[in-house]
């Protein structure tokens, strides 16, 4: 009966207009971003019943259209074109001629510009999450994900294999969102074939909590997902890779290398066996920074590449040798294996053990100059190290969903790990005449042992009603250390240059150190809107640690080592508990999205000197405000602010009232009045991608303020030339650093072009004989980086680096100031599709200073040479490193008031050959 009327009704418009009177109706189309007309378009004149064609006609040269005949009433104008969005709009028509202008018509490539996804688009941006297409990205055959990731636009992978995305530190390396070897990003990356990647994602990941609440605590790590390509998830691939050359005056050299992948739908399975002696495979620097000290003792200073770094200062009781494996002679051995599986969808496990032994050696050369105020002293100093040390490590996570609403995730860890070192160094320290202040000989032997366990347990829950969640969160980890330290010194002071005083040292040092640390912690959340949510949270931590260290002295009656030195003796004991509710809002829609809050931490520390029987006993009360903002302001296009304020503990090592003597003439003191830290953190990020333009930019601006923070105070008495170390709290300590990026493409050449301005300004604040020193540390930068490449013709980049670097501090009032270069051109030719020549060159300048009276520069050139068989399958090779014999050991740095230059052991030019088999199913071979 409705079609009947809608029939009669149409059958009325058309009968009363057409005995009525006719009009004509005129206008015209125009481009809207050109202001060109557009020709060739319909304009069609539609019933307002039903949208029944009633008249249409095509616009001319000019745009212009013309509909005559019209009779006077309501209609709907519409336009259709191929190229232009359709335009529509309701008009009533009188008895006279209608003249409806001009009509802007909207091309669909700016239309469709927020919203396009474009096919085989190198780069898109989904949200907070940066996609790279991986096959847009040409590396060379059988080429691994590393290489892979150095071809990608805001992606740095440095010479130690470390891998930096939009300046900031990657964490970690996933595949298809799992785990891949526990936290190590270099095996991840080293492990997998680049043809077996359809996408590189780049974000920023949440904690399992603000995952689970949709809550942002501000707690991200830098993290890469490597999504597999389909017809790669089933299937085995691998690689046997052996090459060697003799050498005539160093070791022969040589890399074994053994990988192996099976992945079946959910199932991973990898494997890997790395030897060398090349110093190519290295700890992991999570590892180094694990075991490296615990971040004790650490002062702000800038290398020869204008990067601002930390080091120890005045000694430390870590007692754990450092290991730079871009210096000296090393052999490695590295090995782990990686299982995941998931079963149907419920049920995660995650297995990753891996082995590491190191035998490392190295001699140095080191000159460092202090100042004083108006005072010098300059320490020159020759060091042999030996050592050995192996790690075995292993780590599981299994996660379970035990039914809609609930699921729960185990977590482990342990890390065993065992050092024997010897280390002899001679020094001596004079004046600014060369007056010499102190001479030192000493042979330091070290074995220790540690071992390190983790555990946690994380359960969610969702309620039938959406966003209101619960879950608790308790994790509980302790590192164990025991070692000996063997300390044979002579120490001569000398008064008008000469010897005044001798201090023979003949110790062994026993230490058994336990951290521990437990903590739990509940989140509730609760829709209080459509858009607005509300976190209520508690968390409970308990750290205990103690500290036994006894140094006995040599005795030449008995023979050993059985009078204790008081003086060097401590029995040392802590336990903090931090309290820690907080409450915080959150809004989420389509564009913009927020979070505000804030905790409040009540701290008690309980501190106890057990060889002098003395109690610190102290009580904070903290706050930990949190905000997040993130405005999408288009497809594409975000805008994120973030804002976290939080506390820092002193280390057990800071606060223990324990002079170290390993360095006779440079001793360091733990602190127990030490206060927490604060810390400011403040960060603005942008990034946009213009799919039609392959465009793409980021920017990112950090701002940190620390009060409270934990610096040190240094007391050097200017005529022996003998400094001591203590931690304290200072105020003023700050930091400013900006990263940003453009990428785009020239299409007609197809050329490549990235552009990357950085800057970093610090200001530190320490304490020199009682007075206040400040050293602001100023670093600019940009680079610029070409890639043009062609599939199995050529491939070509080339990166130029500058950097400008001040360094100003109240002990003088000297600027230092100086530039860097540093050039790398990567090339490789193909010929006939299975030789190709590989090469890249490496030239860096350092500008000379007031300092250092040369400028300081070297050029790196590597080649390699090599042939494929059987579908590239085999290959065949030989390689030259340092052609040119130029790989120099010199370091050059400045902190607040030092400037040094060390000369290490370096591998120089050496020649291997090689041959490799890719080995894959035909499976994981199969074409694309």
């Amino acid at each position: 009966m409705h079609k009947v009327s809608v029939l009669l009704a149409v059958l009325l418009f058309f009968c009363f207009n057409s005995f009525g009177q006719t009009t004509t109706i005129t206008g015209t189309l125009n481009d809207g971003s050109e202001k060109r007309p557009v020709y060739n378009s319909v304009v069609a004149l539609l019933s307002p019943v039903d949208s029944f064609l009633y008249k249409f006609t095509r616009t001319d040269a000019n745009g212009n259209f013309s509909i005559k005949n019209t009779a006077p009433g309501n209609y709907i104008l519409m336009t259709a074109h191929a190229l232009y969005a359709d335009y529509t709009d309701s008009i009533h028509i009188k008895d006279t001629e209608t003249n409806l202008g001009i009509i802007t018509l909207i091309n669909k490539s700016k239309l469709l510009q927020d919203v396009i996804v474009k096919s085989g688009s190198a780069i898109r941006i989904k949200g907070d999450t940066t996609i790279y297409t991986a096959d847009s990205f040409k590396v060379s055959a059988n080429a691994n994900v590393e290489e892979l990731l150095k071809k990608l636009p805001g992606i740095q992978v440095d010479k130690n294999g470390e891998i930096k995305a939009m300046g900031e530190k990657v964490t970690k390396v996933l595949v298809d969102g799992e785990e891949f070897f526990g936290d190590d990003p270099g095996m991840a990356v080293k492990n997998l074939r680049a043809d077996a990647v359809k996408e590189v994602q780049v974000f920023d990941k949440k904690s399992d909590q603000a995952e689970f609440t949709g809550i942002d605590d501000g707690d991200t790590k830098k993290t890469i997902n490597l999504k597999l390509k389909d017809n790669k998830k089933t299937g085995y691939f691998g690689k046997i890779d052996a090459s060697g050359g003799p050498q005539k005056i160093i070791d022969d050299r040589y890399n074994t290398n053994l990988l192996f992948s099976s992945f079946k739908g959910k199932r991973k399975l990898s494997a890997f066996v790395l030897n060398g002696n090349t110093g190519q495979d290295r700890l992991s620097w999570q590892d180094s920074e694990k075991f490296g000290g615990e971040n004790d003792n650490v002062s702000m200073s800038m290398d020869d590449d204008g990067e601002v770094s930390y080091q120890w200062t005045g000694g430390s009781n870590d007692d754990e040798p450092y290991v730079d494996t871009e210096n000296g002679f090393i052999r490695n051995t590295n090995a782990g294996l990686q299982y995941s599986n998931k079963w149907n969808d419920k049920q995660t496990l995650n297995l990753t053990p891996k082995y590491n032994s190191q035998i490392y050696t190295n001699n140095n050369t080191r000159f460092t100059q202090t100042q004083f105020g108006d005072s010098v002293l300059n320490e020159n100093s020759n060091t042999s190290i030996n050592v050995n040390r192996s790690n075995f490590k292993f780590s599981a996570s299994y996660d379970v969903k035990l039914d809609s609403s609930n699921t729960i995730k185990f977590t482990s860890k342990a890390n065993f790990y065992n050092t024997i070192s010897n280390e002899v160094e001679n020094a001596f320290t004079s004046g600014s005449k060369g007056i010499l202040k102190n001479s030192s000989d000493r042979i330091t032997n070290t074995n220790s042992d540690k071992a390190s366990y983790l555990g946690s347990i994380l359960f969610k829950h969702r309620f039938k009603k959406a966003r209101r969640t619960f879950s608790i969160n308790s994790s509980w980890n302790t590192l164990n250390t025991e070692g000996t330290v063997l300390l044979k010194s002579n120490n001569i002071t000398f008064k008008n240059g000469t010897s005044s005083s001798i201090q023979d040292l003949n110790q062994n040092r026993i230490s058994d150190r336990t951290n521990q640390s437990f903590s739990t912690n509940i989140v509730y959340t609760e829709p209080l809107t459509k858009k607005h949510s509300l976190e209520l949270s508690h968390q409970i931590t308990s750290n205990k640690g103690s500290n036994d260290q006894l140094t006995y002295s040599y005795s030449n009656l008995t023979g050993k080592y059985d009078f204790v030195v008081d003086s060097l003796s401590n029995q040392f004991r802590q336990v903090i508990t931090i309290n820690r509710p907080s409450l915080k809002i959150n809004y989420n829609s389509k564009k913009i999205k927020y979070s505000f809050g804030s905790g409040f931490g009540f701290t008690n520390f309980d501190l106890l000197d057990k060889s002098f029987n003395k109690d610190y006993k102290r009580n904070f009360t903290n706050f930990f405000p949190a905000a997040s903002f993130t405005y999408t302001y288009k497809s594409n296009h975000s805008l994120r602010v973030n804002y976290n304020g939080n506390t820092s503990q002193p280390s057990l090592n800071d606060l223990q009232p324990l002079r170290n003597n390993a360095n006779f003439f440079n001793q360091f003191i733990g602190n127990p009045d030490l206060k927490p830290s604060f810390t400011n953190s403040l960060r603005l990020s942008h990034n946009s991608y213009n799919f039609l333009k392959e465009l793409n930019t980021y920017q990112s601006l950090n701002i940190r303020t620390v009060s409270n923070a934990i610096s040190y105070s240094r007391i050097s008495d200017l005529d022996s030339g003998k400094t001591t170390t203590k931690p304290i709290n200072t105020n003023g300590n700050f930091s400013i650093n900006f990263y940003g990026g453009t990428w785009f493409k020239i299409k007609k050449i197809d050329l490549q072009v990235g552009v990357n301005p950085n800057m970093s300004f610090n200001k530190m604040v320490n304490v020199i004989n009682n007075i206040n020193s400040f050293s602001k540390t100023l670093n600019s930068g940009l680079s610029l980086y070409l890639s043009k490449s062609a599939d199995k013709k050529y491939d070509f980049s080339i990166n130029n680096n500058f950097s400008n670097n001040r360094n100003t501090t109240t002990q003088n009032n000297q600027i230092k100031k100086f530039n860097t270069y540093n050039l790398e051109l990567y090339a490789t030719v193909y010929y006939k599709k299975t030789w190709s020549f590989s090469s890249d060159y490496n030239y860096f300048v350092r500008q000379k200073t007031p300092d250092f009276q040369t400028n300081l520069s070297n050029q790196l050139w590597n080649a390699k040479l090599q042939k494929t068989f059987k579908k590239d399958e085999f290959t065949a090779y030989i390689m030259i490193r340092d052609i040119l014999n130029q790989n120099i050991g010199i370091d050059r740095r400045f902190s607040d008031i030092s400037v040094s230059e060390v000369q290490n052991d370096r591998l120089k030019r050496y020649a291997m050959i090689g041959f490799t088999w890719n080995f894959k199913n035909k499976t994981a071979g199969a074409s694309k």
